[in-house]
């Protein structure tokens, strides 16, 4: 008998526990309707309130926009030369603590006597180039050909020290017309102040002329042996003539290592001979800019953010408000 009744019983209390979980969703359900609608009644009883401090903000925003200062700008692009590059922005970064400092005995010591400091300022970027893929991947492929060879090694120590020696720009702001270019003339002279650097330019350039007088010296003989071979292939033009020259230690040369190695030295020529016209200081100057005007606006563009710090206060405010008052009532 008790065994019979035991599932009935069971069942009515499952029933029992279904009927209090949707009871509990439907009140889940009407809080989170109440709560909207708290929030709906909120927005719609504040929202001539809420449409003017929008209104209000757009308008002071619009006004802080049309705050504009002007200054003049002028940008030079530089090239350091050797391992100069830290030395440049180390040299930048102490103008410009400077001008924070309105340290005038500093300006002073590089020839800057009356300085103004009003909207005064030198940043530095590198200037960063479009990169080709697909002339790299030709240029890798060309690479390829010189595996295993002694240009290998030169090449790529050409090309780390010319990825190493980017383009750089210098950006000078004043607001004085006439101040302005001299001080660009001035800090531009102080860069390339530098005795270690310049000293180290000294050699390089010394080095190159040498070199070139010395690339000249072989070239002419070696045009020499060209001339004397091309003088004996035409007096046996109807011999069999050997594609060797026989030197006089008696070593036979053939005529296209000749040939190769006067290319050689022609190519060391040319390149040391734009090391004595690029390298004359520290950081070249590759393009001095003329002077720019700036126009800054003293709040930016985004004039919506002053409306949502209005609306945001309010909100706070508000916030505030009822807590202050459900306080009175706990008390």
């Amino acid at each position: 008998m008790a065994e019979n009744q035991s599932p009935k019983t069971q069942n009515s209390s499952d029933e029992i526990d279904l009927g209090q979980l949707f009871h509990l969703i439907g009140k889940g359900f009407n809080a989170i309707f109440r709560f909207f609608l708290r929030v709906f009644l909120y927005l719609k009883k504040n929202i001539f309130i809420l449409i003017g401090l929008v209104i209000l903000g757009l308008v002071i925003g619009y006004g802080l926009n049309k705050i504009i200062s002007k200054r003049l700008k002028i940008e030079v692009i530089v090239k350091p030369q050797l391992e100069s590059k830290n030395y440049l922005y180390d040299v930048i970064n102490e103008v410009q603590s400077n001008i924070s400092a309105k340290d005038s005995v500093f300006f002073k010591s590089i020839g800057i006597e009356k300085i103004d400091f009003s909207g005064l300022e030198v940043t530095i970027s590198r200037v960063v180039e479009d990169v080709n893929s697909e002339s790299d991947i030709k240029y890798l492929e060309l690479l390829q050909s010189f595996e295993n060879t002694d240009a290998i090694s030169d090449i790529v120590r050409a090309e780390l020290q010319n990825k190493s020696s980017f383009n750089h720009q210098i950006t000078f702001y004043y607001k004085n017309a006439e101040f302005g270019k001299d001080f660009v003339n001035k800090i531009l002279e102080y860069i390339n102040s530098s005795k270690y650097y310049n000293g180290i330019l000294e050699v390089y350039r010394s080095n190159a002329a040498y070199r070139i007088k010395e690339d000249e010296y072989l070239l002419k003989q070696v045009d020499e042996i060209i001339s004397n071979y091309t003088n004996s292939l035409a007096s046996k033009s109807n011999n069999t003539v050997s594609e060797r020259i026989v030197l006089d230690n008696q070593e036979q040369v053939n005529i296209a290592d000749i040939f190769e190695y006067k290319t050689g030295l022609i190519r060391d020529i040319e390149t040391k001979k734009l090391e004595l016209i690029e390298r004359t200081e520290p950081v070249s100057i590759i393009n001095l800019g003329q002077p720019q005007e700036e126009h800054k606006s003293f709040f930016g563009k985004n004039i919506v953010l002053i409306p949502f710090i209005f609306i945001l206060v309010f909100f706070i405010i508000s916030i505030l408000l009822f807590l202050n008052k459900k306080s009175k009532t706990l008390t």
